[in-house]
C-alpha cells in the first residue's frame, strides 16, 4: 500500500475499533477490502506504535494503551479550554481587546481558543495556529513558567527566528527575558511577532501546579500599554488565576 493509503487504512481500523470495541481479523479484512497479508502487516505495524493490542479473545484486535494516552490528553485540553472561555469572554468584555489561549505542543504554542477584539483584527495565531515560544506574550509565558530544563532544550533545539526587530533573537537575549517574565509573574510582549500589537499573559497552571495553557490580551500597543497597563497587566493576573483554580490549583 502506498504511504497515504497505509495512513487512512490505519484511520479506518482505528475507527472500526472505536465503534465495535474490538474485531476479528477476518472482520478487519473485509472492511479494508485488503489482501490478508496486507492487513496482517498493518496491524503488526500499528501494534508495534502501540495503536492496537490483541483482544481478549484469539484472532481478536482492541485500540493499544497509546490510543488512549493520546485521547486523555485531548480530552485535558479541552478541560482548559471550557474551563477558561468563560474567563475569556469577560475578559474581553471588559477590555474589548483580544483574547488568547494557548497551549504547548512541542517547541511551539497552539492556539486552541480565541475572541477577536473589537478595535483591531489581529492577523496572527488565528484557532488552531501556532508560533515559536520565543515570541509573543501567550507561547513565551509557556516557555517563561515551563522551567529551566525547557528553557535549555528550546535555546539548544529551536532557531530562534526574527519577525520584527524588536524579536530577541539571541540565546542570551531570550534567557534574559525568560529570567525577568517568570521573577515578574506576567509576559509582556511588544510588537516582537507584529509591529503595532502588543499583547500581556500570564501562565495557567493544572492541579498538579505545572504550567498547562497560558492566557493572553492583545491589542494596538500604545493602548494595551498606555495609561490603562497596570490595569490590564491585573486583569490578565487575576483571569489566568480563575482559570487555574477551575482546573483544581492551589497556590
Amino acid at each position: 500500500m502506498p504511504p497515504v493509503n497505509v495512513l487512512s487504512k490505519a484511520d479506518r481500523v482505528l475507527e472500526l475499533l472505536a465503534d465495535q470495541g474490538e474485531m476479528p481479523i477476518a472482520g478487519l479484512i473485509e472492511a479494508l477490502d485488503e489482501p490478508r497479508t496486507s492487513v496482517y502487516r498493518l496491524l503488526e505495524s500499528m501494534q508495534e506504535l502501540g495503536w492496537v493490542e490483541p483482544g481478549g479473545r484469539r484472532g481478536h484486535y482492541r485500540l493499544g494503551l497509546k490510543v488512549f494516552r493520546l485521547g486523555a490528553a485531548v480530552a485535558r485540553r479541552f478541560d482548559e479550554r471550557q474551563a477558561a472561555l468563560p474567563v475569556m469572554e469577560r475578559l474581553h468584555e471588559e477590555t474589548g481587546e483580544t483574547v488568547f489561549l494557548c497551549v504547548r505542543q512541542g517547541l511551539e504554542a497552539v492556539c486552541i481558543e480565541r475572541i477577536d477584539g473589537a478595535r483591531v483584527q489581529i492577523l496572527e495565531l488565528r484557532l488552531g495556529g501556532r508560533l515559536p515560544l520565543h515570541v509573543g506574550g501567550a507561547p513565551r509565558a509557556l516557555l517563561a513558567f515551563g522551567g529551566e530544563a525547557l528553557w535549555d532544550e528550546y535555546l539548544f533545539r529551536a532557531p530562534l527566528n526574527t519577525y520584527t526587530n524588536k524579536t530577541l533573537n539571541t540565546p542570551e537575549l531570550v534567557r534574559q527575558s525568560l529570567m525577568d517574565d517568570a521573577n515578574a509573574g506576567i509576559v509582556i510582549s511588544n510588537q516582537d511577532v507584529t509591529l503595532g500589537i502588543a499583547s500581556i499573559a500570564a501562565p495557567v497552571f493544572n492541579h498538579t501546579g505545572k504550567v498547562s495553557a497560558a492566557l493572553s490580551l492583545a491589542g494596538v500597543a500604545p493602548v494595551l500599554l498606555g495609561d490603562n497597563r497596570q490595569r490590564h497587566e491585573s486583569m490578565v493576573r487575576e483571569a489566568a488565576a480563575e482559570v487555574s483554580r477551575a482546573l483544581g490549583y492551589s497556590s
